[in-house]
């Protein structure tokens, strides 16, 4: 099965999460910078929203670089994951219009949390379906930010019930660290087509 209807529908899909959460933006009724400062913690919730998904497109377009072909359980990991990038406008707008109190913040990692242990599956769907020795498997190797994602999220969600604060600077870590761009599929395919 060819790869470019899973990336088109994935494209789609998380440019409408995009848009669902810019609409959710409320539009102030001052026309000075005081009336945007309540809305401050809605407009830091939507800018890592934002970054997140970004990095998902980003991350997930070079992916299927790397790969030939899908077969259903690809198509089933990839709706996986797009089911939780999907609860991210919810999340997002929860924890702003509520200043990132503690519940809000901990499902927003949690959200986080499952996106990123649906990425895993999807990875492994993908190197289970190509093989160990495949440009996926080799492009990917251990990857350790993905793993160490998940236990800073995990982390995350149990300091957020005391300290909500420490919870958001360790997701705004994360991003940080996916913003620093992963060259590991491009060098590999790179180093494949000479």
């Amino acid at each position: 099965m060819s790869k470019n209807r899973l990336e088109a529908f994935s494209d789609g899909v998380i440019a409408i999460i995009i848009t669902i959460m810019v609409l959710e933006l409320k539009i102030p009724h001052g026309t000075d910078w005081n009336s945007l400062t309540p809305l401050l913690p809605v407009i830091l919730s939507y800018v890592l929203s934002f970054i997140f998904l970004g990095i998902y497109w980003s991350n997930h377009h070079h992916l299927l670089q790397a790969v030939k072909y899908v077969n259903g359980r690809t198509l089933w990991a990839n709706l996986h994951l797009l089911f939780w990038l999907s609860l991210i406008p919810f999340v997002t707008g929860w924890m702003g219009e509520n200043n990132f109190g503690s519940l809000p913040v901990a499902l927003y990692g949690a959200v986080l949390l499952c996106a990123a242990v649906a990425y895993y599956i999807l990875t492994l769907t993908l190197i289970t379906q190509h093989g160990r020795n495949s440009t996926i498997a080799e492009a990917l190797g251990k990857d350790f930010k993905g793993k160490i994602s998940i236990v800073i999220y995990a982390v995350a969600i149990l300091i957020s019930f005391k300290y909500s604060f420490i919870a958001g600077i360790l997701y705004v870590m994360v991003a940080i660290m996916w913003l620093i761009p992963d060259k590991r599929i491009e060098k590999i395919l790179t180093e494949k087509n000479n």
